[in-house]
């Protein structure tokens, strides 16, 4: 698959060959479906569990007389009514970690990565070099290039420290390294946004 290439200003950069086996997978909506599932669920946090009555180390002996004490008849001290005792109905560890073959995740993201480039989504910059780390220059060029409502910008190892500095106060523009790529940022926003580099990278990812 061939790309033309664009720069920041709007202009011509050339060609680059894309690879089919990555940028040219059909997508499978269920296989994107699952892809997007697990992510969300392994970055879900559990709930740090609470002893409950069984599980706090306080005496178990009857610390009273059955009768004639004048108060309740309690049998040990591990009662959720008393201070130190246990807690009653306590936050519980849950399992938030699902497991899903590699095989799948690697399909998912070059399905993510071809639904972006079959919508006609995908944009290759020769690179991100902005004039002085401007978030107005930044702007202007991003209005010629049309990068949609949503755009996710992916760099190569190392991020372009001015056109960081200048997207960071644009809250329609994301940026990651090469390395970051995943299925759910890539779907939820509008426009996907490589360099060359970045490009490079993706490759190295899938063949190595």
């Amino acid at each position: 698959m061939k790309v033309k290439v664009q720069t920041l200003d709007a202009k011509a950069g050339g060609d680059i060959e894309l690879n089919d086996e990555i940028f040219a997978v059909e997508p499978r909506a269920d296989i994107l479906h699952r892809v997007v599932t697990w992510q969300l669920e392994k970055r879900r946090g559990t709930a740090r569990a609470a002893r409950e009555r069984s599980e706090v180390a306080r005496t178990g002996k009857k610390f009273g007389r059955q009768k004639g004490g004048g108060t309740a008849r309690h049998g040990d001290r591990r009662a959720p009514i008393f201070i130190g005792g246990g807690k009653a109905h306590g936050p519980r560890v849950r399992d938030f970690n699902p497991s899903l073959n590699k095989k799948i995740r690697v399909l998912g993201l070059k399905m993510a990565l071809s639904a972006k480039a079959k919508d006609g989504n995908l944009l290759v910059i020769d690179n991100l070099d902005v004039a002085e780390g401007k978030t107005k220059t930044l702007r202007e060029q991003l209005g010629k290039l049309g990068f949609g409502k949503t755009a996710l910008v992916i760099d190569g190892d190392a991020l372009n420290v001015g056109f960081a500095r200048a997207s960071s106060n644009l809250e329609s523009i994301n940026l990651m390294p090469a390395v970051g790529a995943n299925v759910y940022d890539i779907m939820r926003h509008e426009t996907l946004v490589l360099t060359r580099a970045a490009v490079e990278k993706l490759e190295d990812r899938f063949n190595g």
